[in-house]
């Protein structure tokens, strides 16, 4: 059974939709899409997202030698469909150690992919696109542009947070430790889960506490 679902920028108590209102409230943010607490990694749970989701799921793929899928899940309900989707996967780090990435593909407003990169949020801001991009990443096919958040000084200092956009949605990926962002300059090439083109066998690990908490 899933746990009650949270809200996607600040991992609060939601309220319901009731007589009074149809939507999810959040005592800070109000109006919210709930994010769903995520199960332990399978294929079953990744399906369940895939199917769920109206924004891409996207995968490193291939993964990064030694790299394991650490869970999946998104923000919406019945009524609205995925509108933000959140895939981690997690392996050896470029300079030693355990690294991490969060992928976030979410409809504006939303509020996910800052909740991730350490953001108040919902959006990127202003800054974004202002400037040359500072990595480039392959999204179903096409090169796409990534702004480094790293001048932000919101931005939480443990991590490094890139957003660009990709299949009509904003494309977050955060990375832990900063430095495991070298993995972005490394041809990193994304598929979104939902082309029924991609029957893969993919191997996972234990759920990643960042999509957990």
């Amino acid at each position: 059974m899933r746990s009650a679902p949270q809200c996607p920028r600040c991992a609060g108590t939601i309220r319901a939709p009731s007589l009074m209102s149809s939507d999810w409230l959040c005592e800070i943010h109000g109006a919210v899409l709930p994010y769903q607490r995520p199960t332990l990694p399978s294929d079953g749970a990744l399906r369940h997202v895939v199917a769920s989701s109206r924004v891409p799921v996207w995968l490193p793929w291939p993964l990064p030698a030694g790299w394991l899928v650490t869970g999946a899940t998104y923000a919406g309900d019945d009524r609205t469909g995925g509108r933000a989707t959140v895939l981690a996967c997690s392996g050896p780090a470029p300079f030693g150690g355990v690294g991490e990435l969060v992928l976030v593909a979410e409809d504006l407003g939303v509020g996910l992919g800052a909740r991730f990169a350490g953001l108040p949020g919902p959006d990127p801001g202003e800054g974004v696109a202002t400037q040359p991009p500072g990595a480039r990443v392959e999204a179903a096919g096409w090169p796409t542009p990534l702004w480094s958040l790293g001048e932000d000084p919101d931005l939480a200092h443990d991590r490094a947070a890139w957003v660009g956009e990709a299949g009509g949605a904003w494309l977050w990926i955060v990375a832990w430790p900063e430095t495991a962002d070298l993995l972005l300059h490394d041809g990193l090439s994304l598929i979104d889960l939902r082309d029924p083109a991609f029957a893969l066998d993919l191997p996972f690990g234990a759920l990643s506490p960042r999509l957990a908490n």
